[in-house]
C-alpha cells in the first residue's frame, strides 16, 4: 500500500464536465430538509402497524440518536472533501476503489428507490382530489415535471427547492395547529405497544421490526453533500445546513407523530400513504377547505423530496460516471444549462420501472411503497456505515488533511452512529429477509461490473478526487 498523494480536495471538478458554484446556506438547507421532509408526511405511519404509537415512539428516538450523531460525524467528511460523489467520494478515498464501489452503490440504491415511493405518495395524494386519477400515471408524471425541472439549471432547481421546503415546513405547523382542538394523549396511547396497553418483551419485535419506517422521517438528509461541488464556501455553508437541518426535522417529526396519533383511532392512519390528511379528517370532517388545502399545499412537502432526491441521484450518477464506475455517457454535462442531464434521465427510468414492479418487490406481506421503502432504507444503513468507518480510517491515514469542521467528542458520537446503524442493519435483514437478498443480489451484480471495468476507471483521469491508497487496490 502506497502513501497518498496529498491534495486539498476543495478544488472544483475542471475540464468539459464541470458544474457551476452558485448555491449558498439557505439554498443548501432548503436540500438538506426539502430530501427529506416527505418523510414527515408519509412513510413513517407504516412503523405504528409493527410498533404501535409508543412503540415506534421509541424507534423514532433510537433511530433520531443515531442521525443526530451521523449528522455531525458526516458533516467533517462532507467539508473535508467536497465533492459531488458525497459518500462514494469518502470511502473510495479512504479504502481505495472497491470502498468507493460499495459506497457508492448503497448510495444509489438509496436515491434511485427513494423517489419511486415518494412519487406513488403524490398520486395518492393527488387521488383525494380526483379518485379518477390513477397513482401511477401522477407518478410518472411527476418524475417528467421535476427531471426537467432539475435539467433546466441548478440554481433554479435549488430555488424552487426552497421555496417549496419552507411551504411545506409551514403546513404542517398549519396542520398540527389544526388538529390540536382534538388532541387526546389517551388516543396516542391507547394500544400502543404493537396492539396492546403496556409493554412486553413480545413490544421488542414490534420496535425493531419498525426502523426502515423511523429512518424514513431522516432518510436522504446526506444527500446534500452531493451538492458540495455547486456550494459556494462548502467548508463554511455545508455545516450551517446540516445543523439547521437535523435539528429543524427533529422538531417536525416528533410533532407529526404525535399530533396525529393523538386525533383518534391511529390504526386507521398505518399501512396507508396518507396519514395526515386522513387525520385532519377526523377533526374537520371530509368536506373542510383545511382538508383541502392540507392535500394541496402537503404536495409541497412530497415535491420537495421528489425534487431534491432527484438531484441527489443525479449527482451520484453523475460523479461515479465521471470517474469511471459507472458507463461514461453518465457523466455529460448539458452544454447550455451545466447540469448531468443525462443521469437525471437515467435514474428516472429505474425509478418509474420500479413504480411498475408489483410482482418484483410486492412480498412479504407490505404493499408497493413499504418494500420500495425498505429497500431505499437497506442502502441508507451501508451508506451510512461505510461513512463512519471512513472517517475512523482518514482520521489514521490522513491526519494533515484540512478539516474545517471536526465531529464533536470524535471518536465517540461516530462510534454511537455506527454502533446503531450495524443495529438497524442486523434487524433489517431479520425482519426482512426477502429484500434484504433482493439488495444484496443487486451489489452482487453492480460488484461483478465494477471487476470487469478496471479499464474504465484508469481512464477516467479528469475525475478530480485523488485516492488515498491508489496501489493496493
Amino acid at each position: 500500500m502506497s502513501s497518498p498523494t496529498p491534495r486539498h480536495p476543495s478544488s472544483p471538478a475542471s475540464g468539459p464536465a464541470s458544474l457551476e458554484r452558485t448555491l449558498g446556506p439557505w439554498q443548501l438547507w432548503g436540500i438538506a430538509v426539502g430530501l427529506v421532509i416527505s418523510g414527515e408526511y408519509f412513510g413513517w405511519s407504516y412503523g405504528w402497524a409493527s410498533a404501535g404509537t409508543l412503540g415506534f415512539l421509541v424507534t423514532s428516538t433510537l433511530v433520531a440518536l443515531m442521525y443526530a450523531c451521523f449528522i455531525f460525524s458526516f458533516t467533517e467528511l462532507t467539508t473535508a472533501i467536497p465533492h459531488a460523489g458525497g459518500p462514494f467520494a469518502y470511502a473510495r478515498r479512504a479504502f481505495g476503489p472497491a470502498g468507493g464501489y460499495l459506497a457508492g452503490a448503497a448510495t444509489l440504491v438509496e436515491f434511485v428507490f427513494a423517489p419511486p415511493a415518494i412519487a406513488m405518495a403524490i398520486g395518492a395524494y393527488l387521488n383525494v382530489q380526483f379518485p379518477g386519477l390513477d397513482a401511477r400515471t401522477a407518478a410518472v408524471g411527476a418524475y417528467v415535471i421535476f427531471m426537467t425541472l432539475n435539467i433546466l439549471g441548478v440554481q433554479i432547481a435549488a430555488t424552487f427547492e426552497l421555496f417549496v421546503t419552507v411551504i411545506a415546513i409551514v403546513e404542517l405547523l398549519v396542520f398540527m395547529g389544526v388538529v390540536a382542538p382534538g388532541f387526546s394523549l389517551a388516543n396516542f396511547t391507547a394500544g400502543g405497544w404493537a396492539g396492546a396497553d403496556s409493554f412486553t418483551w413480545g413490544s421488542v419485535a414490534g420496535i425493531v421490526a419498525a426502523i426502515p419506517f423511523a429512518i424514513w422521517f431522516f432518510l436522504a438528509i446526506e444527500g446534500a453533500a452531493m451538492a458540495a461541488e455547486e456550494a459556494i464556501e462548502p467548508t463554511r455553508t455545508i455545516p450551517i445546513a446540516y445543523i439547521a437541518g437535523i435539528l429543524t426535522l427533529l422538531v417536525l417529526a416528533y410533532g407529526v407523530m404525535l399530533f396525529a396519533g393523538a386525533t383518534g383511532d391511529w390504526t386507521k392512519l398505518s399501512n396507508i400513504n396518507d396519514p395526515l390528511p386522513q387525520a385532519m379528517k377526523v377533526i374537520v370532517g371530509e368536506n373542510s377547505g383545511w382538508l383541502h388545502m392540507l392535500v394541496w399545499i402537503g404536495l409541497f412537502g412530497l415535491i420537495a423530496s421528489f425534487h431534491g432526491i432527484i438531484m441527489g441521484y443525479s449527482r451520484q450518477i453523475y460523479a461515479q460516471a465521471r470517474a469511471g464506475y459507472l458507463p461514461r455517457w453518465l457523466a455529460q454535462v448539458h452544454p447550455r444549462f451545466h447540469t448531468p442531464h443525462r443521469a437525471i434521465l437515467a435514474g428516472g427510468v429505474v425509478g418509474i420501472a420500479a413504480i411498475f414492479s408489483d410482482e418484483l418487490v410486492s412480498f412479504g406481506g407490505q404493499t408497493l411503497t413499504a418494500n420500495i421503502v425498505t429497500m431505499s432504507v437497506f442502502g441508507a444503513i451501508v451508506l451510512y456505515l461505510v461513512s463512519m468507518a471512513s472517517l475512523f480510517r482518514l482520521r489514521r491515514l490522513e491526519p494533515a488533511l484540512p478539516r474545517p469542521f471536526r465531529a464533536p467528542l470524535y471518536p465517540l458520537l461516530p462510534g454511537i452512529a455506527f454502533a446503531l446503524a450495524a443495529l438497524c442493519l442486523l434487524t433489517m435483514i431479520w425482519f426482512n429477509p426477502q429484500i434484504a437478498a433482493l439488495f444484496a443480489g443487486l451489489l452482487v451484480l453492480g460488484y461483478l461490473y465494477f471487476r470487469l471495468t478496471a479499464g474504465q476507471r484508469a481512464a477516467a483521469h479528469d475525475d478530480t478526487l485523488l485516492q488515498a491508497v491508489p496501489a493496493a487496490d
